[in-house]
């Protein structure tokens, strides 16, 4: 689609709505509206402190026309902005869903953090009845997807409540993998092809993880919680692992710490030597996920295991005694249906996890499945799937206590963590929140230094690749150093 901008370059702004809505298009800007074919103008015009926006579309030989105003707060240039990006997409909005069939179920809110949204709000002092009118009536979120929101908001609250406002958490990435699945993005190795930089990565990590231990004592800052992601770090052997969180133990105080996660992720790596090790780091969570318990389902997405073996991992978890084990799930895999996505979350619902996330298939370039028209299809199979998986959830007393959401998920939804009352994962609030700093360490991983005074967040980015990554080390501690001013 054909995209014009008049008193305005928010270019972002307006492709970012008309692909949230229009997710098979291909969008390209010219300077005046093509005599043939599809478009869609918008228009700012600025009157003192009164804005309008105004948006024309054309689809099919029909043209359509919204606007919306809004007063300009005036406090700082970053605030206008931000009510100007928002008037310019709520008028595309109401232009194109002229032309659809329904609304989508996140109406016009295209951003990662909805609970965030919904906090802003209520610190600008509105009620909680009132941010949800407002997601309702002035975004057009469905009921659903408010409440599932306004929830959310209030675990990311109390979070914020129990969180010094010295504290930091750390995270530990292992981008390696037995292989590779079909579905996935993330810088991941499997191990087929890089088995040799396991050992030299865990040493350059090791060293990561002493110095940013460094930054954190020079700050005067706290742990509060270490968090161990991937890739797999269970693709590590024991005595990997246990090297890696005995130098967590030697390099931070653990004093003030709340939690420790490691994400154990594919049942073909677990073992009882690696879950022992994991528990004897410290380690008092651990997440074992599945994706599917339909054994078809895990063969096409890559999975060199099956359904018992999830059984089999799980219960070598729960024997060695975590206090909370995560079970991950994926709606709108290829092959599911909403009565084998069902037998998934009814299995894991009787395992009896203190978690159990629910994620939605997301679409990405790095993945070997790309295809946006086919995933932007699911919509009503994976609407299903998830009102189901909410349905037993919450009748099993889980509730939903963080939600995000990616681009060119499948059906448009989001990715949601339920938990056991009083077993939520503060990492996940805290990052996904982003209401707390993050020092992360390893290949791509992102630190993030958070002002909870003005919102701000710098972040500082670590090399993509491992072999990069271990070549880097002393210019990845200076840009931490320069991230938290330490000079």
């Amino acid at each position: 689609m054909i995209y014009i901008l008049k008193g305005h370059d928010l270019r972002h702004a307006v492709e970012e709505m008309i692909l949230h809505l229009l997710p098979t298009v291909i969008t390209e800007q010219a300077e005046t509206e093509p005599e043939q074919g599809n478009y869609c103008v918008s228009e700012l015009e600025i009157n003192g402190q009164t804005a309008k926006a105004t948006a024309t579309v054309k689809i099919c030989d029909k043209i359509e026309q919204k606007s919306r105003e809004t007063t300009l707060p005036n406090t700082d240039e970053l605030a206008n902005k931000r009510v100007l990006t928002e008037i310019i997409k709520l008028s595309i909005y109401d232009a194109i869903l002229l032309f659809l069939d329904k609304a989508p179920e996140w109406g016009s809110l295209t951003g990662v953090r909805p609970a965030k949204l919904a906090r802003g709000l209520m610190e600008r002092g509105l009620t909680r009845p009132e941010a949800a009118v407002q997601f309702r009536e002035k975004f057009g979120v469905s009921a659903e997807r408010t409440a599932l929101t306004m929830r959310a908001a209030a675990h990311a609250q109390s979070a914020i409540d129990i969180l010094p406002e010295n504290s930091v958490s750390l995270y530990i990435g292992i981008p390696f993998c037995p292989s590779r699945c079909a579905y996935c993005s993330f810088v991941s190795q499997s191990i087929q092809k890089s088995a040799g930089l396991i050992p030299p990565y865990v040493d350059s990590i090791c060293e990561e993880i002493k110095r940013t231990g460094e930054i954190v004592a020079k700050t005067n800052r706290v742990l509060s919680t270490v968090y161990m992601g991937g890739g797999t770090p269970t693709t590590l052997s024991p005595e990997q692992l246990e090297k890696i969180m005995t130098c967590v133990k030697s390099s931070f105080d653990m004093s003030n710490l709340i939690e420790y996660t490691v994400e154990a992720g594919r049942p073909d790596t677990i073992t009882t030597e690696k879950m022992q090790a994991i528990k004897l780091g410290g380690a008092d969570r651990v997440s074992i996920n599945p994706q599917t318990m339909n054994d078809e389902v895990l063969k096409n997405i890559g999975r060199h295991h099956s359904a018992d073996d999830v059984i089999k991992a799980y219960e070598i978890a729960r024997k060695i005694g975590f206090s909370v084990i995560n079970m991950d799930t994926i709606v709108g895999l290829l092959g599911d249906t909403p009565e084998s996505f069902e037998n998934t979350i009814n299995t894991l619902i009787n395992l009896k996890p203190e978690n159990i996330t629910v994620h939605t298939l997301a679409i990405k370039r790095g993945a070997d499945l790309y295809d946006k028209e086919a995933n932007a299809n699911q919509h009503n199979s994976v609407k299903k799937m998830l009102d189901t998986a909410s349905n037993l959830l919450s009748n099993a007393g889980y509730g939903p206590y963080y939600l995000y959401r990616q681009k060119f998920t499948a059906g448009g939804f989001e990715n949601v963590g339920w938990c056991k009352p009083q077993t939520e994962s503060i990492y996940n609030i805290a990052m996904m929140e982003e209401i707390q700093s993050i020092l992360s360490v390893g290949a791509g991983a992102v630190s993030k230094l958070v002002d909870l005074k003005t919102g701000k967040i710098t972040r500082f980015v670590n090399p993509k690749y491992p072999k990069e990554y271990m070549e880097s080390g002393e210019r990845i501690i200076l840009g931490k150093q320069k991230l938290f001013h330490i000079f």
